[in-house]
């Protein structure tokens, strides 16, 4: 991954609106952009916003008069990304923010500036649901989906009184772990899985599952799951498999970097002397993660060790799976401490096209079908009617894909995110 990347002031011209058109009507000019629909990227193209709101895309197009303009000569415009598996716990807003809910918006703030427009955060608090309920969808903030707390219950009663409760709080997706940590741990039986997905069914909801083994991936999708969260990182996936996903329509959730944090921090990883991270870097979590004695601990880990090898397995079936055309979507179970909120989903982008596909694949995960994976019809691509949520880059991402991290300014609703940036 290239480091230390120089940001640089994005060139800007902004003419006054005359009172007979609202000032909210801008008009970005000149920029490639890159929809996400699929479609190849469009030269010299005109993007208008009208009340947060894309209202035309074209390299056709015209200037509605006296909207306001910004001018991206040079400019590469893509979508906003959408995180299908990250997490909201206020870890990461400033000191200075106290309040949970306030902690949890500064959450949503620092992956907004780093692109991720969307995040579907899999396991948290009511504080969550209260922040999403309270949003509007023109806060300048990442949008939010919530699942309440992870259900992890041990008996079919508890599971269903749980994933009832989770219902009832109004959650985006129910969450189960089917998982035995490497086999240090009991898995969630089935017939309580069974139970979250009876309630599912009936409330109206899908089911989004933490898993490792192949085996249990292909119970888990004749069960009814809505998602696979994690990679299968076992063996090789079959296709039985890739046959079960595509007839059942369900997305496949890499999360690379929630491997990569398992293990990384045994030495100080470079990263965290990259201008991209250290220009919205937590500093204490920085430090935590670069005290010898945690990196000391991190290399005795058996965990890390074992993580280390199920990340080769895990791009290894991400390859398999993309090429036999499956939907495989984007997540970095980012948010808990050491998985570095905007960052990492950067850096999930870069181990994707690792694995052999290519950048355009990567970025298609990370919008358009991400957007689709969340039953969302409104973000995800750059189309009249959509949220006007787009990052716009000094360079090319469909040439380099770490060029997504030349960010020059990200925007929610047409609202810039970014200090230094045009409003």
């Amino acid at each position: 991954m290239k480091t230390h990347r120089i940001l640089r002031t994005l060139v800007l011209l902004c003419l006054v609106a005359p009172s007979s058109l609202p000032a909210q009507v801008v008009a970005y000019v000149g920029a490639t952009v890159w929809d996400g629909t699929g479609a190849p990227a469009s030269a010299n193209t005109i993007l208008v916003v009208e009340g947060g709101r894309i209202t035309a895309v074209s390299a056709e197009g015209q200037i509605p008069p006296g909207a306001e303009i910004v001018f991206l000569e040079g400019k590469y415009v893509i979508p906003g990304l959408v995180n299908t598996h990250g997490h909201v716990s206020g870890l990461w807003a400033p000191d200075d923010v106290s309040g949970e809910a306030d902690r949890i918006r500064g959450d949503l703030e620092l992956f907004a500036k780093y692109g991720v427009t969307t995040v579907n955060s899999l396991g948290d608090t009511q504080a969550a649901l209260d922040v999403r309920n309270e949003a509007k969808p023109t806060d300048a903030r990442a949008r939010l989906l919530a699942a309440g707390p992870v259900i992890a219950a041990t008996t079919a009663a508890e599971a269903r009184a749980a994933a009832t409760l989770n219902a009832d709080a109004g959650v985006n997706w129910l969450k189960v772990r089917v998982d035995d940590n490497l086999g240090t741990a009991a898995k969630m039986p089935w017939e309580a899985v069974q139970a979250v997905m009876d309630v599912a069914q009936e409330r109206g909801l899908r089911v989004a599952t933490h898993l490792y083994y192949l085996e249990d991936a292909k119970r888990l999708l004749e069960m009814g799951t809505g998602m696979v969260a994690h990679s299968v990182r076992d063996v090789p996936v079959d296709d039985a498999f890739i046959e079960a996903l595509a007839e059942r329509g369900v997305c496949y959730v890499p999360t690379l970097t929630r491997e990569v944090s398992t293990f990384v921090y045994s030495q100080r990883p470079g990263f965290l002397d990259d201008d991209f991270f250290t220009e919205y870097a937590d500093e204490s979590e920085v430090a935590r993660v670069s005290e010898p004695a945690f990196m000391e601990q991190t290399r005795q880990s058996p965990a890390a060790r074992g993580y280390r090898v199920a990340l080769i397995q895990a791009l290894a079936n991400l390859k398999l799976l993309v090429d036999a055309g499956a939907a495989v979507t984007f997540g970095t179970d980012a948010g808990p401490a050491g998985r570095f909120p905007g960052y990492f989903e950067h850096m999930e982008l870069a181990l994707m096209v690792g694995a052999g596909i290519t950048p355009e694949q990567a970025l298609r995960a990370a919008t358009g079908v991400a957007a689709g994976c969340l039953g969302l019809d409104d973000v995800g691509t750059l189309e009249a009617g959509n949220w006007a949520d787009f990052i716009v880059l000094e360079a090319d991402p469909l040439k380099d894909i770490t060029n997504s991290q030349t960010i020059e300014q990200v925007y929610v609703a047409g609202r810039p995110m970014r200090s230094g940036g045009s409003e």
